[in-house]
């Protein structure tokens, strides 16, 4: 049974749709991850539930009651800002108590709550020290350690890792998952970051210009987007139009060869308009003897990436495609690379 339910919510700013009638859920112990650029609405969101901002239009339902009027305090929700929103004056310990302490709650209670919350979070140990003596990834800690102290029945978190470093939210991650696993309420998690999301979500929705472009499993979104414009979000920047020639399973001509893909719409009819997205790390050398789904072109750049290279190939028709290869390749070289149909995504396009 769902939780939380987000019904027809629109939202507008300074006479611009920030919000478009979206609707969603939540169940009981999931992680929902809402994942969209800057702007796309994923912290008005949060507001909107924790009764921070108001709909124009839609509710918010807890547990089936309509909590859409409630203040903030009735709700028992719990955010953690990005900027965490530390006390600088006080310590560790005051800072996880302060929410306690406002809500007039015997001193026993108080302290038995603050010392579970940092303990949860492994800073039990720094409970005396000023959180201005903490580093960026201690602070993040406490903030989250606030935001669990008072039990809340839905945990809200709003780009808890966007000011660390990239090697430091990859561990804080990895540890948060387990954490969120492990405490057994549902949270709603927003980043921009995908590697983030993937890592932490048990569901993805994946939000642009106000709207739901696709929610589901992270593997399923990434390996099956909706949209040319969400394949491109995700790095899939090698995209062609082309015209359908033949039918189950498609093939397309293009530009830069004719190929056949897979695709998870149906319908396609010969001459078609559609986009074709050729995934970065599906391609491979191929030996130039002949064969189906070939791209002929000159190696531009061969940059090594982790442990494989980033090769920029300049195709006929002034295109340029960026694939992921096994080996470095001498800049000017002539290739031949095979992409199988898995690697291909095919989409209709609207003329």
């Amino acid at each position: 049974m769902a939780l939380l339910e987000f019904r027809n919510i629109s939202k507008q700013y300074q006479n611009h749709p920030l919000l478009d009638k979206i609707s969603f859920s939540i169940e009981d112990n999931e992680i929902l991850c809402l994942l969209g650029s800057s702007g796309s609405g994923k912290s008005t969101i949060l507001r909107i539930i924790a009764g921070l901002e108001t709909a124009e239009s839609g509710k918010v339902f807890w547990k089936n009651k309509d909590i859409s009027g409630l203040p903030p305090y009735e709700r028992h929700f719990g955010l953690m800002f990005q900027d965490y929103a530390l006390f600088p004056h006080m310590s560790v310990w005051e800072n996880v108590a302060f929410g306690l302490k406002m809500q007039n709650l015997p001193q026993d209670v108080i302290d038995t709550s603050v010392k579970e919350a940092l303990l949860l979070v492994n800073m039990l140990d720094f409970a005396n020290r000023q959180v201005t003596d903490l580093s960026g990834g201690e602070q993040q800690r406490v903030a989250l350690a606030r935001a669990l102290a008072p039990r809340p029945q839905l945990l809200m978190l709003d780009e808890p890792l966007g000011a660390l470093d990239r090697t430091l939210r990859q561990k804080l991650g990895s540890d948060l998952h387990a954490l969120l696993r492990s405490m057994k309420i549902p949270a709603i998690y927003v980043t921009h970051d995908q590697e983030e999301a993937f890592a932490i979500s048990d569901r993805l929705l994946v939000l642009h210009q106000g709207k739901i472009l696709q929610s589901g499993k992270p593997q399923e979104v990434y390996t099956h987007p909706a949209t040319p414009w969400l394949a491109s979000f995700f790095g899939m920047d090698n995209q062609v139009n082309g015209v359908v020639q033949k039918v189950t399973p498609p093939i397309v001509s293009t530009d830069v060869g004719e190929f056949s893909c897979s695709s998870s719409q149906v319908g396609f009819m010969i001459g078609d308009p559609v986009t074709l997205v050729f995934k970065p790390a599906g391609a491979n050398l191929a030996d130039g003897s002949g064969g189906s789904n070939l791209l002929k072109g000159r190696v531009f750049e061969s940059v090594f990436n982790a442990d494989r290279f980033k090769t920029q190939v300049e195709l006929g028709g002034n295109y340029s495609f960026e694939f992921i290869l096994d080996a470095e390749l001498t800049v000017g070289r002539k290739i031949t690379l095979s992409v199988p149909p898995e690697a291909i995504l095919c989409f209709r396009r609207d003329v």
